[in-house]
């Protein structure tokens, strides 16, 4: 039985490597190539000329870089802000705990769609629009990773808060020294999820830039595509290019996202 399931997991694994794999080979294709047939895909000649005209002729690069600084933030601050307010509702008691939780629950309710018109307003009102900030600061909240991260502080043990209190350690401290190490799975699952969903955001960054230098991938990728022949090379180059950030940082987050996931009880 344990070949079997070895056999079935290598057959899924390859599976799923083949579009992957048939993205990499077609962005170093050449853009005259002639397809009869599937194995055409693969055969040579191959060259890297996509992808130097990628690199020199477009703003790929720019709006790479703009990703990396809009992620990386967002997933800084989420991880940050979540993780101390997941804190106080899990082990700081205080009057309307209770309601403050359910309030936040209820924001999982609400699809983000709904929000985007009072958000924008608020977002104009403030003088952010068409900046880092704006798209930025109204990414931080996020319901899903307070409940998340609470549910696993809940399995901290509350003698080990009071054993810190008595040695005198205040709750900053206890947040920082003894809590956050030990949520060390469960921050990593929030961040690589939190990174990703920014990475791939599309609609706050459409609505709220309006300069070409400002823009994301998801919004950049787009105006790079011809929209009167069928090209399949250069797509794929940008592809490449543009998932590999997001590819790294899962193989890097590979474990704590596994341990997570499995600690704080989701079902993916």
């Amino acid at each position: 039985m344990r070949i079997v399931w070895t056999a079935l997991s290598l057959l899924l694994a390859v599976l799923f490597l083949v579009p992957l794999s048939w993205m990499l080979v077609v962005s170093i294709k050449d853009e005259t190539m002639k397809i009869q047939g599937v194995l055409d895909w693969y055969k040579p000649p191959y060259t890297l000329e996509t992808y130097f005209y990628v690199f020199h002729e477009t703003s790929l690069l720019r709006w790479m870089f703009n990703s990396l600084i809009v992620a990386a933030a967002v997933t800084i601050l989420t991880v940050l802000f979540t993780s101390m307010s997941a804190f106080a509702l899990s082990k700081i008691r205080f009057k309307l705990r209770g309601f403050v939780f359910v309030f936040i629950l209820a924001g999982l309710m609400i699809p983000g769609e709904a929000m985007i018109i009072p958000l924008y307003q608020l977002v104009k009102e403030l003088g952010m629009l068409d900046s880092y900030q704006g798209l930025i600061l109204p990414a931080i909240a996020s319901p899903f990773a307070v409940i998340v991260l609470k549910s696993f502080f809940d399995t901290v043990p509350n003698e080990l808060i009071e054993s810190a209190e008595m040695d005198g350690g205040g709750l900053f401290k206890i947040y920082y020294s003894i809590v956050l190490p030990l949520a060390k799975p469960a921050l990593a699952s929030i961040a690589i999820l939190t990174f990703i969903g920014q990475w791939n955001n599309f609609l706050w960054p459409f609505i709220s830039i309006t300069s070409e230098e400002l823009f994301t991938l998801p919004m950049g990728i787009p105006t790079l595509l011809s929209q009167y022949t069928k090209d399949y090379v250069r797509p794929m180059a940008i592809n490449s290019i543009s998932s590999l950030p997001v590819i790294i940082a899962f193989l890097f987050f590979e474990k704590q996202i596994v341990r997570g996931l499995s600690f704080t009880g989701i079902k993916g």
